[in-house]
């Protein structure tokens, strides 16, 4: 299992939503609202790196009101 922190930049007044709508898709374990340079963080999950890359671009960044992400993925060093 491959885990990721996903930080994401929004429009003006959509964080709500788009944590909303994010913390519906498969393989996401929670999305919050947050304050500073991102406005939603997400951590989810996938079976290998290019699963979680597809759960990105094919849900996460299809999502209305998202301008930005950034993947983080968790490291076990």
């Amino acid at each position: 299992m491959v885990q990721a922190y996903i930080l994401i930049q929004t429009e003006v007044g959509k964080a709500t939503a788009v944590a909303e709508s994010i913390s519906k898709i498969p393989g996401v374990l929670t999305a919050e609202d947050v304050t500073g340079p991102y406005d939603v963080i997400v951590r989810a999950e996938a079976d290998t790196v290019d699963d979680l890359g597809r759960l990105v671009v094919a849900k996460v960044q299809q999502v209305e009101g998202i301008t930005r992400t950034l993947t983080c993925p968790v490291v076990h060093l």
